[in-house]
């Protein structure tokens, strides 16, 4: 038999070369579909040696059975609203998905199936939102998935609040043995169980083994028990290659007003003889004489990368079916702009995630307002409830809560919070799960409709990390809001004292973070985090009080974000100044006290608030000695200023003054370093320093 040149270019292709068209019309197309989506897995496993053939082919049954039978979709539109979502958080079984969506109709041709896991096409190794047409969300990082599917399902739920006329749609998710042993499973489904996110249906990929050997090795968890436990609605499935069984299971599913968990038994590597069912089918190809034993013993007599005629077939006519019912979908939109040309407009502006036409209005009233009000020493988490108070007043797609900290980080705005079947809040109790927290609002933003934000202290943005890193991998604009951001928090000591915190979330590439000096620049960082569309932004704000200082642009641009502060220091625009201080959030009055004393001592001193440090690269700095002052390690100052202070150690139990003045972040402690430097490195007559 000729090797198969098989290609499709888009929906349209549809026929193919060197294929065996002998398939019998009356053959059971469903099991002959499911062999094609687990050889072709195997085949990009093995052209790429590198996969995982494992998880596709036990579980190739389950991902048929739901995108054939119940899946809304349409490849000709894959990011039609009111689509089902489907989420791969095993996402290590990538193959199966890629398999699925070249079948039926997604840009996807198959040459983008024979460069699996090659630099530039469309099949990494892990899906990645953005990428691969028809994947909903970046998986591979176990668990995130399902917390995502999570976010996309509230998403559903309380978009439907607002327009029920348009949105009616579920979620799925596959996940593995190891999504459900990371812990953020565990937050995640328990949320969605308080919830009652009954428009959400996991499938559990229950093939009992993990990389090192089987499930039983350090987990022996009674799964079904504890989803039950969580309130969801829980059914078994004993058979995996049991298509009617699936199917009767999802049907279950989409009637019970619960979320429902659906555990499928499945054999990983099924069918290839001395590696199913073990850890080998798991990660590395399966070698050209296991597959094809596995191929044989399947009666599969086709080429590799083969697409037997009548699969092809049932698959564009599914499309079709998609097709559509987003075509009817489309004349309800059309009806509802119709009768309410409003709440038309409003729908389109939400889902193109546009600010509104008078946004600059309302921001130079919102910026005359604070400006006219008392200039009396507050918090930044102070000032950031006022403008995240007004701004979700103008903006309704504005949704957030926190873990379990809304008065303390100032995301306590007085909206609505969301419930169990009452989705028109505002506010989302998420609990005291920061990790499930940063994943869902990953998947609330994923869906659309929404601009979103979490919020917890500085210091446990170690607990929400990895779901960060993935806004940021995904380009998505979620906004987290950290409070209490120094060691300034005192007594409480160095287990909430965040000190590497800053430092580490502007290594991840991709995350724009704020820290505002007062209500000026908490208003603008808000505002740039809000205008910002293609990644996430972190907005760093104080515990403790902060002076009211100047350090704000004079202007409406909300670009500035390295801002000249002029507070009772002397100015001479005859030459440069001696000392310049670059500072963030709450040392920016730190770094104005110390050069009131530098003047004093005849050093002409400039303080520039930096709200943004990434700025600083654009800006032009010609001081004699630039030093650098926050309360943070200094580790990433170093190629901005010539004198760094901070804090290189963890903090101290005790009031946040007295931790400030024992790890001398006070104005005399700064001045006095100044000095030391000054006259020992930086001389008045003594060249520039180079920094």
């Amino acid at each position: 038999m000729r090797q198969s040149t098989l290609e499709t270019h888009g929906a349209g292709a549809i026929r193919s070369e060197g294929v065996d068209r002998s398939v019998d019309a009356s053959a059971d197309v469903d099991a002959l579909a499911v062999d094609t989506i687990r050889f072709l897995a195997a085949d990009m496993v093995e052209q790429a040696n590198s996969g995982h053939p494992g998880m596709p082919m036990g579980a190739a049954a389950m991902a048929w059975t739901l995108f054939s039978r119940h899946l809304k979709h349409d490849p000709a539109d894959p990011d039609w609203p009111d689509r089902d979502r489907f989420v791969l958080s095993a996402g290590h079984g990538s193959a199966l998905q890629y398999a699925l969506l070249h079948l039926f109709g997604y840009d996807l041709p198959m040459h983008e199936l024979r460069a699996f896991r090659r630099i530039g096409s469309r099949t990494p190794g892990h899906p990645e939102h953005g990428h691969t047409p028809g994947v909903e969300t970046t998986t591979g990082p176990l668990g995130q998935g399902l917390a995502n599917a999570v976010g996309m399902a509230l998403a559903e739920r309380m978009l439907a609040a607002e327009f029920p006329e348009v949105v009616e749609h579920h979620t799925y998710a596959i996940v593995g043995d190891g999504c459900l042993m990371e812990g953020i499973s565990h937050e995640a489904a328990s949320l969605a169980g308080h919830l009652g996110l009954g428009r959400l249906t996991v499938l559990w990929d229950d093939n009992r083994i993990t990389i090192d050997g089987g499930v039983d090795l350090a987990c022996s968890d009674d799964v079904l028990a504890r989803f039950e436990a969580y309130g969801w609605h829980v059914l078994p499935v004993a058979d995996g290659t049991d298509v009617d069984a699936i199917d009767a299971a999802l049907t279950a599913a989409k009637a019970d007003p619960r979320p429902s968990f659906l555990a499928v038994r499945t054999v990983i590597g099924r069918g290839a003889p001395g590696i199913e069912g073990t850890p080998k089918a798991h990660g590395s190809p399966l070698g050209e004489t296991a597959l094809s034993a596995a191929k044989a013993r399947a009666g599969w007599h086709h080429p590799a990368f083969a697409v037997p005629e009548p699969v092809r077939d049932r698959c564009l006519s599914l499309a079709a079916v998609g097709t559509a019912r987003r075509r009817e979908w489309e004349h309800r939109l059309t009806q509802l702009s119709l009768a309410d040309p409003a709440r038309g407009r409003e729908w389109d502006r939400r889902l193109a995630g546009a600010l509104p036409s008078d946004w600059h209005q309302f921001l130079t009233d919102t910026r005359a307002a604070m400006c006219a009000g008392p200039r009396d020493a507050r918090a930044t988490r102070i000032w950031s409830r006022q403008v995240l108070e007004a701004m979700q007043h103008k903006l309704p797609e504005l949704v957030g809560g926190s873990a379990d900290l809304a008065g303390s980080t100032g995301v306590d705005t007085g909206f609505p919070v969301v419930r169990r079947d009452d989705w028109a809040g505002r506010a989302i109790p998420f609990g005291v799960r920061e990790f499930a927290m940063a994943a869902v609002l990953n998947g609330l933003s994923l869906h659309g409709g929404f601009r979103v934000f979490g919020s917890t202290f500085a210091v446990f943005s170690d607990y929400l990390r990895p779901a960060l890193r993935l806004s940021a991998l995904m380009r998505q604009p979620v906004i987290y809001v950290l409070t209490h951001d120094s060691v300034a928090v005192g007594e409480d000591g160095p287990t909430h004292q965040p000190v590497e915190h800053l430092e580490s979330l502007r290594l991840i590439p991709g995350v724009r973070v704020f820290r505002p000096a007062n209500g000026l620049e908490t208003l603008t960082a808000w505002t740039l985090a809000l205008e910002h569309r293609s990644g996430p932004s972190v907005i760093a704000l104080s515990r403790q009080a902060l002076p009211a200082l100047s350090a704000c642009a004079p202007t409406e641009d909300r670009r500035l974000r390295v801002v000249h502060v002029e507070e009772a220091l002397k100015q001479d625009a005859s030459r440069a100044p001696d000392v310049e201080f670059l500072a963030t959030g709450s040392e920016v009055g730190l770094a104005v006290e110390a050069a009131k004393l530098l003047d004093a001592q005849g050093l002409h001193c400039r303080v520039r608030s930096v709200l943004e440090r990434d700025a600083l690269l654009e800006t032009e700095r010609d001081a004699r000695l630039t030093v650098s002052v926050e309360a943070g390690v200094t580790a990433g100052w170093h190629r901005f200023a010539g004198l760094c202070l901070g804090v290189d150690e963890f903090g101290l139990s005790g009031p946040g003054p007295d931790v400030l003045r024992v790890l001398d972040l006070t104005p005399e402690a700064v001045a006095a370093k100044v000095l030391e430097r000054w006259v020992g490195r930086a001389r008045p007559d003594a060249p520039p320093v180079t920094t």
